[in-house]
């Protein structure tokens, strides 16, 4: 299969000429529309990291959150614990790298005869992902070394993301010493319930999402509007 981690938004014309593409390359492959609105490259790292761990060995994963298209970032293809992963070279992989116990890199040589300077996720990424969903590599590509990742966090105390909902997803995966811990958010705290219900109407609180990330929400309410929060803003757990 193959699932579209965008940032693309699910209105326009932009996921339907990807998914087109796709689908002309790799006839018969599934095609997953997993996420459409994510954030910069740095905090979508971390939420495609955590999405990626329920799907099977042999997807493949086409991400484009590519504010810099057209210039000089490489294009790069990472297969990760049998998984791959095709992007640009601006951070948005480098999550899943970290918390992979197998990975390698290949950068993608291969140029389309016509290329738009604003829409390498249809022209380059797409048929590069769907011909790697068909398991053929006879395209130009070059293994190499990979972004430096020495200093680059498995994890992050900070919102990455926010849902419909408005809950605000952090980058930090559930270890089981954060249970009944407040959980301090712009000078707020924030407690521990497992369930919504738990708590009255209204009040936040953090708990254990179905990513095993560590969420905040409010209860009949949206935590980003009631807590103010926003992308980036850092997360603590109190003694």
């Amino acid at each position: 299969m193959i699932l579209l981690f965008t940032d693309f938004g699910p209105a326009g014309p932009y996921l339907g000429q990807v998914e087109a593409v796709l689908r002309l390359n790799a006839p018969g492959v599934d095609v997953i529309h997993l996420v459409s609105d994510a954030p910069a490259p740095r905090p979508a790292g971390y939420l495609l990291a955590a999405l990626c761990r329920q799907f099977p060995q042999g997807s493949v994963f086409l991400c484009v959150v590519d504010p810099g298209v057209g210039g000089e970032r490489e294009a790069l293809a990472l297969e990760a614990d049998g998984r791959w992963f095709i992007g640009p070279d601006n951070g948005l992989l480098n999550t899943v790298a970290v918390q992979a116990e197998r990975r390698r890199w290949l950068r993608i040589d291969w140029r389309p005869t016509t290329l738009s300077a604003s829409f390498h996720g249809r022209d380059l990424f797409a048929p590069v992902a769907a011909r790697i969903a068909r398991r053929d590599f006879g395209w130009e590509h070059r293994p190499v070394a990979g972004p430096e990742l020495t200093a680059w966090p498995s994890d992050t105390a900070s919102i990455v993301y926010f849902d419909h909902y408005g809950n605000a997803l952090t980058g930090l995966r559930y270890r089981p010493e954060f249970a009944g811990r407040k959980l301090r958010i712009n000078d707020r705290h924030v407690r521990h319930a497992e369930v919504f219900c738990a708590v009255e109407a209204g009040t936040a609180l953090w708990y254990r999402n179905s990513l095993d990330l560590v969420e905040v929400a409010v209860n009949l309410g949206r935590a980003d509007q009631v807590l103010g929060l926003a992308i980036g803003d850092g997360v603590l757990f109190e003694a």
